[in-house]
């Protein structure tokens, strides 16, 4: 059992853990209770009724917030000559070849996003084991496997809020809304995009209730039980 600090204690008081919140309410108490000295993270964690085993019921897809998630992004992009000089002006972070995919190979990984060009992947499909279970491996269908055209665009979105989620082994999504410090509309604006987006990736393989159970939560915070019914109206 985990112990938690007073500050906790005294935060989790505040939540009533036999009630549902509505979104704005929950985002609303979040805030409130967030007592580290940092900008908390405020997380939502969505429990569906996929079952992970299955292939044609997994659940990945990438959401642009429109608020963005109040962090520097920083973003790797994998490429070589003339596509190593387009990622550079197009504001990327680290830019590399060979020498990126040994650095990573190693175990750095000191990034949020990894972007590469299709030419590159024979090379970069080596760090799976690295990249894969952090969800950082770059994909066609996330938008990171890239022309070097299109490098602007997808930097651009990377470093505005465009954030990937994809369903865990416990069937259950976990996913960022942005900063404590944001106000609990701008938060709510980025819940009903994420929530818009993760219902229009649900597999046709799943049937009743997608959303089962959803907290939300901040970085040291307690856990917040959210009204599924009325997140999933609002999100309409």
């Amino acid at each position: 059992m985990v112990k938690h600090g007073k500050q906790y204690q005294d935060a989790a008081k505040a939540v009533e853990h036999d009630k549902s919140y509505s979104p704005i309410e929950a985002l609303t108490l979040a805030k409130e209770t967030a007592k580290a000295k940092f900008d908390e993270t405020v997380e939502l964690h969505m429990r569906t009724s996929s079952d992970p085993r299955h292939a044609d019921q997994l659940v990945r897809g990438v959401v642009l917030l429109p608020h963005g998630l109040g962090k520097q992004v920083r973003v790797l992009v994998f490429a070589a000559g003339e596509a190593a000089t387009a990622a550079r002006q197009a504001g990327a972070d680290y830019v590399g070849d060979d020498d990126l995919v040994k650095k990573v190979e190693e175990g750095w990984v000191d990034f949020d996003v990894a972007i590469a060009t299709p030419d590159l992947m024979g090379k970069v499909g080596r760090l799976g084991r690295v990249l894969g279970r952090r969800g950082l491996m770059p994909n066609p269908r996330a938008g990171t496997v890239v022309q070097p055209q299109d490098f602007a665009r997808a930097i651009n979105e990377a470093k505005q809020g465009r954030i990937e989620f994809r369903l865990d082994r416990t069937a259950i999504i976990h996913v960022p809304l942005g900063k404590v410090s944001f106000d609990a509309e701008k938060l709510l604006e980025n819940m009903n995009a994420l929530l818009d987006t993760v219902i229009k990736a649900r597999p046709s393989a799943v049937k009743g209730q997608f959303i089962r159970t959803a907290y939300l939560t901040t970085t040291m915070g307690p856990s917040i039980k959210l009204d599924v019914s009325r997140m999933l109206t609002m999100s309409n």
